[in-house]
């Protein structure tokens, strides 16, 4: 998957410290014990072939946070406490 989406000037007082524009690209891959990504070949051809990128790596979250957003997601199906009952007929 990739999305490729272009953002204009953050703040126009500032125009000298901002690109015209950015091009932001997103994509998946494995990461593995050596400190290097792997940038997919389709997605390596839409890149610039020389200059600076800044970089944001978004991980999986951790075993116990996906425990708790399953409890959470159960509580949420739940029915109603009684207290709650007051807003059924608010339509």
């Amino acid at each position: 998957m990739s999305r490729v989406s272009e953002f204009v000037k953050v703040d126009p007082n500032f125009a000298g410290r901002y690109p015209s524009s950015m091009n932001a690209i997103e994509f998946t891959t494995e990461l593995s014990e050596k400190p290097v990504l792997t940038i997919p070949s389709e997605i390596a051809q839409q890149l610039p072939k020389a200059g600076k990128a800044r970089v944001i790596v978004i991980t999986n979250s951790v075993a116990d946070d996906d425990e708790w957003q399953a409890t959470a997601y159960e509580q949420f199906l739940r029915d109603d406490m009684p207290e709650d009952a007051v807003y059924d007929n608010l339509r």
